[in-house]
C-alpha cells in the first residue's frame, strides 16, 4: 500500500512541476510549485522523515513562496506564451496513467522475485525530531553554532546598510 502512495505523490510530482514550466500564468506556476513541495512533504512522510516533511511545508511552501508570490505580485508581470502551443490535457492524462501502470507492474515483479527490501527496526527513528535534534545538538554542534554567528552578523550588516542607506537620504 505504501508504495501505491509513493507512485501516486511521485506522479503528483512530476506532473506539479511539469505544469508549473507549462503553464503561461505566472501565479499559477507559482501554486503548482507549492504543490510540488507539498507532495515532497508527503514522500519524506512515507519514508518516516517527519522533520524533514515540516520543514518542507514551513520553510519552502510556507515562507518562501510567499515571498515568490510577493514578487511576482510586484512585477506584474505580463502574460506570456505557452511552452508548447498545441499541448493537450489528455497527453498529460496519458502519461500519468502510463507512470501508474508501470509502477504497478514493477511493483508486481519486485514482489514475486523478493526484490523488496526489508527494512530494520532502526530506520523508524531516524527521520525523527529526536534523532535530528540528537545529531546537530552532539556531533554538529560547532558548525550550527558558527552558522548561527554567521546568520546574525549577516542580518546586523544588513541592518546597518539600511540605516546608512536611511540616513544619507534624510541629509538630501
Amino acid at each position: 500500500m505504501i508504495v501505491y502512495f509513493f507512485i501516486m505523490l511521485a506522479v503528483l510530482a512530476i506532473g506539479s512541476a511539469l505544469a508549473m514550466v507549462i503553464n503561461k500564468n505566472v501565479v499559477n506556476s507559482a501554486l503548482f510549485l507549492v504543490l510540488n513541495m507539498v507532495s515532497l512533504a508527503g514522500i519524506f512522510l512515507i519514508l518516516n522523515a517527519q522533520f524533514l516533511a515540516v520543514i518542507q511545508i514551513l520553510v519552502y511552501a510556507g515562507a518562501i513562496m510567499v515571498l515568490f508570490l510577493f514578487v511576482i505580485m510586484l512585477l506584474n508581470v505580463e502574460d506570456e506564451e505557452k511552452l508548447f502551443d498545441k499541448f493537450r490535457v489528455k497527453y498529460l492524462l496519458t502519461f500519468l496513467l502510463a507512470m501508474v501502470v508501470m509502477g504497478q507492474i514493477f511493483y508486481s515483479l519486485a514482489g514475486v522475485t523478493d526484490m523488496l527490501p526489508q527494512i530494520s527496526e532502526q530506520m523508524a527513528t531516524i527521520g525523527t525530531v529526536e534523532a535530528v535534534g540528537d545529531v546537530l545538538y552532539t556531533d554538529y554542534l560547532l558548525p550550527f553554532e558558527l552558522t548561527a554567528v554567521l546568520l546574525t552578523a549577516a542580518v546586523v550588516g544588513a541592518l546597518m546598510i539600511a540605516q546608512h542607506k536611511i540616513k544619507r537620504t534624510d541629509e538630501i
